[in-house]
């Protein structure tokens, strides 16, 4: 196996050769630079390198161009000449096209493999922060997941959490006393959100089976890593749930991959495009574990890779953390724009050969302003790299070719069929069912004593007297008692029409004689 990924390098004021180190790939890294300047192309040059090497990768295709990776280059593309040439500058005598093992993924199910996860695992958290929930809600989130861990319902999609949280709303009064107030109106905003993520594609992402992260690790027979790629283009019209979901994924990575040190080379490399949208308008609490998660997961194995158009995108504490990078130009037609472009020349240790901040405004498309980890994990000096071209098809495949991966992909009928076992809504739905039969039965047994009663209230009792013959006055006293009696049955009656069946009983009635005037 390699011991780095070549980059690039070569050509008058270059760097002979420019190469990331294996040893080195789970100390993070920057790709950065305006549009149009070359960042996919270096992306994917990377997870070409990367694969070779035999470290699964895993990339999100924002712009639906990263499928090439799963098909070899042409010499009947248009680029082919201008291929062969910078191969040749560079020295890179080796080149040659190539395809590469895929695994497609989607969270809607269209373009690759389904990807899911459950409410559980995603966590109050994440959640709270997808669904934009202030912070009398997101507390509300958290009894909710705190109820469902007690009483053993499982949470696993979003029909699960919306039960839950009715059943949270009409138990109030008693969760109250233990975990404290819980209101009406915050539980309805709360489940208004859900119905909007659930029109986001909420749906399809939670649920089971849920994706097994040893599938994203995997290689193919020849010891290449396989490249992950998550159709993004879709998933970039919601993205908050795009952000949420790629966090989720590296705090999975981070909660269930064991401690490794610092491997000869990565478990696994992620990388995170449009990287903005994990950091806009984030609280500070989902900041401080996204520095959290980059500060230790490179422990297990796993480097990180935040793809954006400008450094200033990524916190400051974060963007410490990264010591791989590859600036692309940054054009300075504003003053903010100078500022901004004397910042990234400051993250940069100086090549007394030439000023950063020059370097950075006025390379090409295809070049980039380069800096690896050396020895120690000492950021080495900052070259300009004319970036080498990929081995892999340049753009995107045909639908059917996609097809034809997806059908030979490992994962082929895997979590093709959605699983809905025994949850939290099944649980519920089963509680409210036994507590209505109990309700329904206590009623029955209550209107029979009352039947009881009434009847025993409205009956003469035998007083043991023996019956003469009948004559005028015992007559009106026998005419006397039948009228008492009369008025009791009547009594009953009325009082039976006033309740719920009576009225019923009353509307029929008069509808049939309305019918038939």
């Amino acid at each position: 196996m390699a011991e780095e990924v070549f980059i690039g390098g070569g050509g008058p004021g270059y760097e002979t050769r420019q190469g990331l180190s294996l040893g080195y790939a789970n100390r993070h890294g920057l790709i950065a630079g305006a549009t149009g300047t070359g960042k996919t192309v270096t992306l994917q040059i990377l997870a070409e390198g990367f694969s070779a090497a035999g470290v699964p990768v895993f990339l999100s295709d924002v712009k639906g161009d990263l499928s090439g990776l799963a098909a070899a280059g042409s010499e009947t593309f248009k680029l082919h000449d201008a291929f062969m040439k910078r191969a040749a500058t560079i020295g890179f005598d080796d080149f040659s096209y190539d395809a590469f093992p895929v695994t497609f993924w989607d969270l809607f199910g269209e373009q690759g493999h389904p990807v899911r996860t459950t409410v559980a695992e995603m966590g109050p958290l994440l959640l709270s922060r997808l669904m934009e929930l202030s912070e009398a809600q997101e507390g509300i989130m958290n009894i909710a997941f705190r109820i469902a861990d007690e009483e053993g319902m499982p949470l696993l999609d979003l029909k699960d959490l919306q039960a839950l949280l009715v059943w949270v709303g009409e138990n109030r009064d008693t969760i109250a006393m233990r975990y404290g107030n819980v209101s009406p109106r915050s539980v309805g905003a709360i489940q208004r959100q859900l119905m909007v993520l659930e029109n986001q594609g909420g749906t399809q992402l939670f649920g089971e089976p849920a994706l097994d992260l040893d599938d994203l690790m995997r290689h193919d027979d020849g010891g290449r890593g396989r490249i992950n790629i998550l159709a993004s283009d879709r998933l970039m019209g919601a993205p908050r749930l795009y952000a949420t979901f790629l966090l989720w994924l590296l705090s999975e990575l981070f909660e269930t991959l064991p401690e490794v040190g610092d491997p000869e080379k990565p478990k696994l490399v992620f990388f995170f495009d449009e990287a903005h949208l994990l950091f806009d308008d984030a609280p500070k609490a989902l900041v401080d574990k996204v520095e959290q998660v980059a500060r230790l997961i490179r422990s297990k194995g796993v480097g990180v890779y935040f793809i954006t158009q400008n450094p200033d995108d990524v916190p400051e504490d974060i963007l410490g953390q990264l010591g791989n990078r590859f600036q692309h130009a940054l054009r300075a037609f504003t003053a903010r724009d100078r500022r901004a472009l004397m910042r990234a020349a400051e993250t940069y240790r100086p090549n007394p050969r030439f000023e950063t901040v020059d370097a950075i405004r006025d390379v090409g498309v295809g070049e980039a302003v380069t800096s690896m980890l050396m020895d120690k994990g000492v950021p080495g000096v900052v070259e300009r790299t004319l970036i080498r071209p990929p081995s892999s098809k340049l753009g995107s495949i045909d639908p059917a070719a996609r097809a034809r991966v997806m059908a030979a992909s490992p994962m082929a009928g895997k979590y093709d069929k959605t699983v809905d076992r025994n949850s939290a809504f099944e649980m519920l739905r089963t509680r409210a069912e036994a507590a209505a039969k109990a309700a329904e039965k206590a009623e029955d047994a209550a209107e029979e004593k009352s039947v009881a009663e009434r009847e025993f209230n409205a009956g003469r009792r035998y007083s043991g007297t023996k019956v003469g013959r009948s004559s005028s006055r015992q007559q009106a006293q026998d005419e006397g008692i039948g009228a008492s009696i009369g008025r009791a049955i009547t009594g009953v009656v009325v009082k039976e029409l006033k309740g719920t069946t009576g009225r019923r009983i009353v509307r029929g009635i008069l509808g049939g004689l309305f019918k038939g005037r």
